[in-house]
């Protein structure tokens, strides 16, 4: 299977982004996680968790601003 094979190269920034964005949902496989810790860097995904924080409340704040500036209208 190419799982075998792939087992030594480091994880993609698509598999560390899809890993983090089910970890933020709270639906990560058991497989993926044994995954992420077997070849991913702590760092990495610290770094795109953060991101994807950072990013997610700048979204949550511009929605909110947006709602309020389109109820005063």
């Amino acid at each position: 299977m190419d799982d075998d094979r792939d087992d030594d190269k480091p994880l993609t920034f698509r598999q560390m982004l899809h890993s983090v964005l089910a970890a933020a949902l709270g639906v990560q496989s058991g497989r993926n996680r044994t995954r992420d810790f077997s070849r991913g860097k702590p760092s990495h995904f610290i770094l795109l968790g953060v991101g994807f924080t950072v990013l997610f409340v700048l979204v949550l704040v511009g929605a909110v601003k947006l709602i309020l500036h389109l109820a005063q209208a």
